[in-house]
């Protein structure tokens, strides 16, 4: 009878796992072969298989996971998931999970990548792409209202930061990284009021490699990868929707590896495939470089999340509440939800062309407004009915779209 209790209330105790290791394995294959809804789904089914019907995971643990996941860089639902693997099967079962979690769609992207590098002058592909592009502007924009009314409500300060790099991201055409890791630091100024001559402990779980803070001038196209996507993995905060604005400004407007289109498209596979949503850079790796850069690519975004999750889960149940914590999570999320906003815009601007797109990108937001359990892939698969119905009427007009 003392078991539960002793369940209830420690944690990291290899002992105590009702389930085995493959058991868990295979359940993260599964999620990650048929998980489709983004990321707050994703976390939500964790929640719903592992904890109420399973018990493999306990309340606490869960809790704890995603206090971390929200803290640190990094996809939300590829986090929880390695610490649901670290939990019980420490290195191991955080490694396990983490690729099993990621090869589906991995796999799904770098074969859609093939598709479209081979067949996308195709007019039927062009015209799912012209449908799918308009109903992604669709769902970002819902994502990021959901985003904004949750995390915001009415603190003045938080508010400031969200309207600050909402601006700044549609200005630069990018996400701001220095600035959404400033809005952090100033939130935790202003909240905690912290007197710098004395210790500074609040905060030392948020160190990060300093190694990522620039893109070596490399003549390799891989290494550049590399370091882009390592970037971009380190730095960029929030669900996996929070690494389109950086994307975007680095591969379209900086580097321009992709264009305007292209990585419109790249975000519509990312809505399509099931798993993590940032699966989108293996997609923009396969198109910049085959497959070696979709695998660099995705190896280089999700190793520092990987790391970012293993190396201070045994200490983060400690000091994971700390107000000073507590309030750098805080501005950096609402950072990187004004970056996410901003992006909408500056793609909207891109992407929504005709008369047509706009219906599409309007009736994608109400569908989602009306039905809040509608599954955002069922919205990309009518998009790309009603495109392939009507791309070839439009090209006589528009020239090919």
């Amino acid at each position: 009878m003392s078991e539960p209790t002793a369940r209830e209330t420690t944690t990291f105790a290899e002992n105590e796992a009702s389930y085995s290791l493959w058991q868990l394995v295979l359940y993260f294959l599964w999620l990650g072969t048929f998980g489709f809804g983004g990321p707050v789904a994703l976390v939500g089914y964790m929640y719903r298989d592992l904890v109420e019907e399973r018990g493999w995971i306990t309340d606490t643990d869960y809790n704890v996971g995603m206090a971390l996941a929200q803290l640190a860089p990094g996809p939300l639902a590829a986090q929880l998931g390695i610490y649901m693997g670290f939990v019980h099967y420490r290195l191991l079962g955080a490694t396990l999970v983490g690729i099993v979690f990621v090869l589906p769609s991995f796999l799904m992207v770098v074969a859609l990548g093939w598709a479209y590098v081979n067949y996308g002058g195709l007019a039927w592909m062009q015209a799912v792409f012209y449908g799918v592009g308009a109903a992604v502007v669709g769902i970002i924009a819902m994502s990021a209202y959901k985003l904004t009314r949750k995390s915001i409500g009415e603190d003045k300060l938080l508010w400031a930061v969200y309207l600050a790099l909402v601006v700044t991201t549609v200005i630069q055409e990018a996400e701001p990284v220095w600035l959404v890791l400033a809005s952090g630091v100033l939130v935790w100024v202003v909240r905690v009021r912290p007197r710098f001559g004395g210790r500074l402990a609040a905060v030392a779980p948020l160190s990060l490699p300093q190694s990522a803070t620039a893109l070596a001038a490399d003549p390799g196209i891989l290494p550049q990868i590399a370091l882009l996507f390592i970037k971009g993995g380190a730095f960029v905060f929030g669900s996996g929707l929070a690494i389109v604005p950086f994307l975007y400004g680095e591969t379209v407007t900086e580097l321009q590896w992709l264009t305007e289109s292209q990585f419109i498209d790249a975000v519509a596979v990312a809505m399509i495939t099931p798993g993590p949503v940032v699966i989108i850079v293996g997609f923009i790796g396969y198109l910049v470089a085959g497959l070696p850069g979709a695998a660099i690519a995705s190896v280089a975004t999700f190793l520092p999340c990987y790391l970012l999750t293993i190396l201070p889960a045994p200490y983060f149940k400690k000091h994971g509440k700390r107000p000073g914590v507590a309030a750098f999570v805080d501005g950096v999320t609402v950072a990187a939800i004004g970056a996410i906003t901003g992006a909408v815009i500056v793609i909207a601007q891109r992407s929504i062309t005709d008369v047509p797109t706009v219906l599409l990108a309007l009736g994608t937001v109400v569908l989602l407004w009306r039905f809040k359990k509608l599954q955002e892939p069922l919205i990309v698969l009518g998009a790309a009915l009603i495109g392939l119905v009507l791309y070839p009427l439009l090209i006589p007009i528009g020239g090919g779209g």
